[in-house]
């Protein structure tokens, strides 16, 4: 049935039950399944905060992400694509950049973990997950955290 799926993963426990619901999926359609981080910078004042010190840090950390949800999806006998941690999103959201990716790849299957915050929290922190629903190419599991 599904051919091409495609996980955000953030590192977060939220983003783990996304990617090992994504890896059962990809296992047993005997699909290809890739794998996405999007590094999120902020624009403050018109400038990005960072330094490059910060980012070759936040670099670091989506390489270690990559790998280790890599290595979840081989111990479980999927091959798996990364996106490039060097993925930004100076200028837009997080959620474009994964509906961006996923339409770049032609996934006809999109898994993204959510938080399920509500009410003031949901309002101030936004919600990634409720962008990508408002803009995916293709179908999307949700996963919600426990």
């Amino acid at each position: 049935m599904y051919q091409r799926i495609m996980v955000a993963v953030d590192g977060s426990d939220t983003a783990e039950r996304g990617l090992q619901e994504a890896i059962k999926l990809a296992r047993d359609q005997k699909a290809r399944l890739a794998i996405a981080h999007v590094i999120d910078i902020v624009v403050v004042n018109g400038e990005e905060g960072f330094s490059e010190t910060v980012m070759d840090t936040m670099r670091d950390y989506a390489r270690d992400t990559l790998d280790k949800a890599r290595k979840a999806a081989t111990d479980a006998g999927v091959d798996a694509d990364v996106q490039a941690p060097e993925i930004v999103t100076s200028g837009y959201r997080v959620a474009d950049k994964i509906v961006e990716l996923a339409r770049d790849w032609k996934a006809d299957l999109l898994v993204i973990g959510t938080h399920g915050r509500r009410g003031f929290s949901r309002m101030l922190l936004g919600s990634v997950a409720e962008g990508v629903v408002r803009l995916a190419p293709c179908p999307l599991l949700l996963v919600r955290g426990a």
